[in-house]
């Protein structure tokens, strides 16, 4: 019989893989464009801002999340990551579309500030979404296969902060990055 408990790492190690080849597949262009439908080019415009919303939403609902589980309210806190989760999806979602079409949206500043400035904010906020997948992942499938009387004795709190420390660093620096590429140049 199939026990999720016992294949909890090995299930964040293939989520996390098909995830990332997703991601860098898109960036990449291996996702042949074709495959998808085609939205007008005013919808494929407003998916960045649409995704700063999204990514300043699930800031909104990890902070309410963690301070939920500080007050003891486990439901709530489950809602919230549960939350968390679907705004990251919905996120990945947009962002693979819009990427797969268009590819990669250059940096249209000053080389100065895309030399020191925007490459830095955007490799770190590129390393933090990489290391953050396995962690939500892991900390997912923990809540998902312990009853909540057992999860304090699991990994569950330790990747949890984890998780949403990488996820809050990550989806601040990703609209810093938004602010750059779109609003200020």
């Amino acid at each position: 019989m199939f026990d999720v408990r016992e294949q909890v790492p090995a299930l964040t190690g293939v989520l996390t893989v098909v995830s990332l080849a997703l991601v860098f597949g898109a960036v990449g262009g291996a996702i042949p464009s074709a495959l998808l439908p085609r939205v007008p080019d005013s919808v494929l415009g407003a998916i960045p801002t649409v995704n700063a919303v999204i990514s300043a939403a699930a800031i909104g609902t990890i902070v309410a999340g963690i301070r939920a589980i500080r007050r003891g309210d486990v439901e709530r806190h489950r809602r919230l990551m549960v939350a968390t989760f679907g705004l990251f999806v919905a996120f990945l979602v947009l962002y693979l579309y819009r990427v797969t079409l268009l590819g990669p949206t250059d940096f249209a500043g000053p080389a100065v500030v895309e030399t020191y400035v925007y490459f830095p904010l955007l490799a770190i906020h590129i390393l933090l979404a990489i290391v953050a997948i396995p962690a939500v992942y892991y900390t997912l499938l923990l809540a998902a296969s312990y009853p909540v009387s057992e999860l304090s004795r699991t990994n569950h709190p330790r990747a949890g902060k984890v998780a949403a420390t990488l996820w809050l660093i990550s989806f601040s620096l990703g609209i810093v990055v938004y602010l750059m590429l779109y609003l200020i140049w």
